[in-house]
């Protein structure tokens, strides 16, 4: 008979070549390197707070043929301490994936006995399945977001991830791109670049500021929602030391967005390099600010020669991110299961933080090399 079982260290060198083949498309064998940094994510960094396990299923040959990932963190909503599961990578070998064992990896996991649970990557499919198990579909958290700064070297940076030979036309593209910076009216000038990102960085001041820094800030950004991470010392280290190496995005920039008074309203955390697509991973606003912030954003993306910028919505920045040419496209959809339907209710209302550092995409396994 198949089973679900949590993970165990004897099965990672499987799970890690289920990685590779599934989730990395790469034909190659697994890296050592991948194996053992799912240790450390998977198993050394559980803390027994009351989450659910990693889970794999067993096929009736003994071999293990799908996966889950899931990572604990502790949350609080008003004076109630919660045990939140967030359910990474949902992997099944192409051989088994009409026999259920999907679901019933799901099944499992949300069967667990933390408070509440989440993915930010889920399909089509998994969403279905979510909501088939009494799970929600959160639309305000589930938009990627783009704003195009240079058209042309945009369009070359994202076909090269499909035809690495466009690579070739990036000259071309940043050539055309300059001829384009002298349009300065009508609705091309709305499209494309930032909003006079020298004025707008006149206005505030954007300043660098180090892994350390940024963790300070969380708390102060996160805290007034309803449903916020409750990070300790040791867990908040680890993610922000995973969510800083990324180096297939480019390099690590932080930034805090400052008043003429001295003020922090804001800050955000994303990567990049000129001339190619930054991945933007958390933006953090004080209310009414989140237009201030996303501005120097780009505005700073834009002096770094970024083609464009790219991130997940929240429903405390979406509004402001209207009027500003932003591009809005569902890749993978944001869903979220609890025991109490109230704790659903602020997640529909807008009201809990999540993305980003609350969620799947500080890990390694988006944009690090394992080579």
């Amino acid at each position: 008979m198949p089973e679900i079982r949590p993970l165990q260290a004897d099965d990672l060198p499987v799970v890690a070549d289920m990685f590779q083949r599934v989730l990395r498309k790469r034909r190659t064998p697994a890296p050592a390197s991948l194996a053992g940094y799912l240790q450390r994510l998977y198993l050394d960094a559980t803390d027994g707070n009351g989450g659910s396990p990693s889970l794999v299923h067993v096929a009736d040959n003994g071999r293990v043929s799908g996966f889950v990932g899931v990572t604990s963190l502790p949350m609080r909503f008003a004076e109630t301490k919660l045990n939140a599961s967030i359910c990474g990578s949902l992997m099944v070998d192409e051989d088994q994936r009409n026999d259920l064992s999907g679901a019933r990896l799901l099944k499992a996991f949300l069967a667990g006995p933390q408070d509440i649970s989440f993915s930010e990557t889920a399909s089509d499919v998994t969403a279905n399945m979510w909501t088939t198990l009494r799970g929600a579909i959160l639309p305000q958290y589930s938009l990627d977001w783009i704003k195009v700064i240079k058209p042309a070297s945009f369009t070359v940076a994202g076909a090269k991830a499909r035809v690495p030979i466009a690579r070739f036309a990036a000259p071309i593209a940043r050539a055309a791109d300059a001829g384009l910076r002298l349009r300065r009216s009508g609705e091309f000038s709305r499209w494309f670049g930032a909003r006079d990102a020298a004025a707008t960085l006149g206005r505030y001041t954007v300043s660098d500021i180090d892994q350390d820094g940024f963790s300070r800030l969380l708390g102060k950004f996160t805290s007034r929602f309803a449903v916020h991470p409750e990070w300790n010392d040791a867990l908040l280290s680890r993610i922000m030391a995973d969510a800083s190496a990324k180096k297939d995005f480019g390099a690590a920039i932080r930034c805090t967005v400052s008043t003429r008074t001295g003020a922090v309203i804001g800050a955000f955390m994303y990567f990049g390099q000129a001339g190619e697509i930054g991945h933007v991973l958390q933006v953090l606003a004080l209310p009414g600010q989140a237009g201030a912030v996303i501005d120097c954003l780009i505005a700073h993306a834009a002096t770094a020669g970024l083609a464009a910028v790219r991130g997940r919505t929240q429903p405390a920045l979406l509004e402001a991110m209207l009027g500003r040419q932003i591009i809005f496209i569902n890749v993978n959809s944001t869903v979220v299961h609890a025991r109490d339907p109230e704790l659903v209710r602020q997640f529909q209302a807008g009201n809990g933080f999540f993305n980003g550092l609350v969620g799947e995409h500080w890990s390694r396994i988006f944009g690090d090399r394992f080579d």
